[in-house]
């Protein structure tokens, strides 16, 4: 019988914020990240009532336990983590605004959660697309302008094929052979 192999070392790592909204392929990059050593956690808190008070406190906590925080709450704090933890890592999926939306409104539905109605004011994107769609490029427009010009930040669109050589170049690691793990490619 084989024994487990050694853990591998933890070398130090700068903390991994994900920033992109919902959508985007965060479970994607999630599973990358793990994939490559990452302790990851997220998204967390969708249903907790008092999110909009409690959102900061439960990342902070979380940032001490993982090496990266990937959907949300953590993808509206990034100013705050960003002063919280410099030298950290941040990256922001992205995907066409079109895309983005009727993805969200086919995945959420009508369901409505104290997350979403903290992010864009409405807990379901049915009926408040418009609401939605602003909010994203506003966000995405907003994280841009917050790093411009800063080498921590990374953008990453899985539609235009993004996969391991940006993400690694990006956090240092060795590109895997094995193919990038796109999760969650239903068409939505």
């Amino acid at each position: 019988m084989l024994d487990k192999p050694p853990p591998r070392r933890r070398r130090q790592r700068p903390k991994v914020f994900c920033i992109g909204f919902h959508r985007t392929g965060t479970k994607s990059l999630a599973t990358a990240l793990e994939f490559l050593g990452y302790r990851v956690t997220g998204p967390n808190g969708a249903r907790d009532p008092n999110i909009a008070n409690n959102a900061l406190a439960l990342v902070l906590g979380l940032a001490g336990e993982f090496d990266a925080l990937n959907d949300n709450p953590t993808t509206v704090l990034y100013r705050e983590l960003d002063a919280a933890f410099p030298g950290s890592r941040f990256i922001l999926t992205t995907r066409s605004t079109g895309a983005w939306l009727a993805s969200a409104v086919r995945y959420f539905g009508t369901d409505e959660t104290p997350m979403r109605e903290w992010i864009y004011g409405h807990g379901s994107p049915v009926g408040f697309e418009s609401v939605y769609r602003e909010r994203y490029e506003s966000h995405n427009a907003e994280v841009a302008a917050h790093f411009e010009g800063r080498p921590d930040l990374l953008v990453l669109d899985f539609e235009r094929g993004d996969g391991w050589p940006e993400l690694c170049a990006f956090l240092g690691e060795d590109v895997p052979e094995a193919p990038f793990p796109h999760t969650n490619r239903s068409g939505t």
